[in-house]
């Protein structure tokens, strides 16, 4: 079928917002439902039926939902992975629907794609720590690592969680992030993306601490969990840090 696009690719749009409409479909198309492309048609009508990014290909149309995605802004602290090797930049997936871009220069100094190979620096499935330096809905988002703590994570554990859940995670004036690095006595990076960094003395603390974030996660909504935390942290690791079995 022929589509008329009313929308720009990489739009972002809510649920009823019309997407296309189509064109010499020989009848009209009441109502029809296509759920694994998060649209409706309604009366030849492609309509959004959830908050997401649209994603137009040729003749086709889809919408990219935004619940646990990432949209990328300015000078967001974020966690990539190295999902492709270029000649001159890698591309990082940092959960959202838009790539991020690591220019070469940022992690070569003299940078010369004649005699350098950027696989001798990061590799695919590596893990980055960066910022979100550049970014619009015309280009894919270009990441820094010039900073303190930016670059290639060579060490500790990273974990994911919903990036709708991280305020929860960080709570309200930082309560939650001062919670978790004082009694468990790590380091902790949270990105805006989702991805946490740990650094803890022992395994023990990262296992603890892990299921502390993901009891975060699942029971963001309920009332007392900065109380319920505590407790769970006090439990697992008292005052010397050893877990109950």
């Amino acid at each position: 079928m022929k589509l008329k696009v009313i929308v720009a690719d990489r739009q972002l749009v809510r649920p009823g917002d019309i997407l296309a409409y189509i064109e010499e479909a020989g009848e009209v198309i009441k109502f029809k439902k296509i759920p694994d492309k998060h649209v409706y048609i309604f009366n030849n009508k492609i309509i959004s039926d959830v908050v997401g990014v649209v994603n137009v290909s040729g003749e086709d149309i889809q919408v990219i939902p935004l619940e646990g995605v990432y949209v990328p802004r300015k000078d967001d602290l974020i966690i990539g992975i190295v999902e492709n090797v270029g000649v001159t930049a890698w591309t990082l997936d940092i959960r959202s629907p838009y790539p991020g871009v690591l220019n070469a220069g940022e992690v070569i100094e003299g940078f010369n794609p004649l005699t350098h190979n950027l696989r001798n620096y990061l590799d695919i499935g590596d893990f980055v720590a960066g910022r979100v330096a550049l970014f619009d809905r015309n280009r894919d988002p270009v990441i820094t690592v010039k900073g303190k703590g930016l670059g290639k994570i060579t060490e500790g554990v990273v974990v994911d969680v919903k990036p709708s859940k991280v305020p929860r995670l960080i709570g309200k004036k930082g309560s939650m992030y001062n919670l978790l690095t004082s009694m468990s006595g790590c380091e902790i990076t949270i990105a805006q993306n989702g991805f946490v960094w740990l650094k803890c003395p022992d395994e023990n603390r990262v296992k603890v601490l892990i299921q502390a974030i993901k009891l975060i996660e699942l029971k963001a909504h309920m009332r007392g969990l900065t109380e319920e935390v505590k407790m769970f942290l006090e439990r697992k690791l008292g005052g010397g840090g050893s877990s109950e079995q």
